[in-house]
């Protein structure tokens, strides 16, 4: 079987599509990723061919929500739309840009004849390859893809299908025609719109196995609750666009401001605190004794000592958090977080931190560490993702889906 997968966005989106890329390719499949130059060595040692054919993501953005802003671009959409975050969301999936992006990769996936294209959740030009090449199309696990209205995301992309001559589609989840793939049981699905149910499987902890604590962390000791907190891998993103000229998303505070309040949050907690910087500049900050501030951690294996998780709310850190049996304590910044912490709070499995301040982070760390119903939550949710199937299951559904023969899901 050849597959085709197509990632834009940041690393994450990435890392999100590099289990399946891999359980492919262990099963003797041949995968081709098209993506962006910056995301390419997410897939080194993959055994998957990797193509950087897809135009970047904030390129293309920013040349879009600019020729919009302007009154220009394309003429369904208005400056106004930008205020709708629901709107927002599906211009981002499925605006002018995927036009681009299907140009781009549809000579290379003509060149390769796939079976079958996997597309990172947010990623739409993938579905209208699929829909050229008369082959079948899935998702992968996706806080983005989470929070796109289908409906109204089909309602644009069919402005992109006119324009590179393919029929409308009228089923309101053209976007899931084939199905999509998520790593949470149903009854913790993030879905924020109704979606048809996912095929789930157990998220393998890559980075657990690929790497070691630093010494620095493993002679922590034992007295105190570790206390992991990280800004994900959105945040550079952003930061490059604000380069760019294109504004923070509204109400999203300056990031390295909400960076230094974690760090003084987490000096007033009697807790190790491991702090990521995930980019953020952190010249000349003053940190308490406890806080131990790192370039780069090995998330995944950090989280299997960790007693609470500071995260920003992004859907891959908290699948990694549930997975390890970790409370949580959410300060979503932009995009999909804000949904995710209020899921998440909703689920029992922490708190949306929403005083954003030195003390208020403080106060809900140290709340959430205490909170045993959260606690006792979080190792039902992890049993029960647990008791998902491994990546083999994933590989054996694509394979029925090529055949033409899948059954129900998982």
């Amino acid at each position: 079987m050849r597959v085709l997968s197509t990632v834009t966005g940041s690393q994450g989106h990435a890392r999100a599509v590099l289990p399946v890329v891999r359980g492919l390719v262990d099963a003797g499949h041949e995968v081709l990723v098209a993506l962006p130059a910056h995301l390419a060595t997410v897939f080194d040692g993959s055994g998957a061919r990797v193509e950087p054919a897809m135009p970047d993501l904030v390129d293309a953005i920013v040349g879009e929500v600019t020729k919009i802003l302007s009154g220009g671009g394309d003429r369904t959409l208005n400056p106004e739309d930008f205020a709708d975050p629901r709107i927002k969301m599906m211009i981002f999936a499925a605006g002018p840009h995927v036009t681009g992006a299907y140009r781009a990769v549809l000579p290379l996936a003509e060149e390769f004849r796939p079976d079958l294209v996997l597309r990172d959740g947010g990623e739409l030009s993938g579905v209208l390859v699929a829909e050229k090449l008369g082959v079948p199309h899935i998702s992968a696990p996706s806080g983005t893809g989470n929070v796109v209205d289908p409906e109204g995301a089909n309602g644009l992309l069919n402005e992109r299908r006119k324009e590179v001559g393919l029929p409308e589609r009228t089923d309101a989840w053209s976007i899931y025609a084939h199905g999509k793939i998520d790593c949470v049981p149903d009854a913790y699905s993030f879905a924020q719109y109704p979606v048809p149910p996912a095929f789930t499987y157990r998220q393998p902890m890559l980075g657990a196995m690929q790497h070691t604590l630093p010494a620095e962390l493993s002679a922590l000791s034992g007295d105190k609750p570790i206390v992991l907190a990280s800004v994900g891998t959105s945040l550079p993103v952003l930061l490059e666009m604000q380069e760019r000229g294109i504004g923070l998303p509204d109400g999203m505070l300056e990031p390295v401001e909400t960076f230094y309040m974690i760090v003084e949050a987490l000096a007033k907690v009697d807790c190790h605190a491991v702090v990521s910087t995930g980019g953020v500049p952190v010249e000349g900050i003053e940190l308490g004794p406890n806080v131990h501030l790192m370039d780069f951690v090995p998330q995944p294996l950090l989280l299997e000592c960790t007693q609470l998780f500071l995260t920003h709310g992004g859907y891959n850190g908290i699948r990694e958090g549930i997975r390890a049996g970790v409370p949580m304590a959410a300060l979503p910044q932009f995009g999909d977080e804000h949904h995710n912490a209020g899921r998440l709070a909703e689920l029992g499995l922490g708190e949306w931190i929403t005083e954003v301040s030195p003390d208020g982070i403080a106060k809900v760390v140290d709340r959430v560490l205490h909170d045993e119903k959260i606690h006792h939550n979080l190792r039902t949710a992890q049993r029960r993702m647990l008791g998902l199937p491994g990546v083999e299951a994933v590989v054996a559904h694509l394979e029925s889906l090529a055949a033409g023969t899948a059954g129900a899901r998982s």
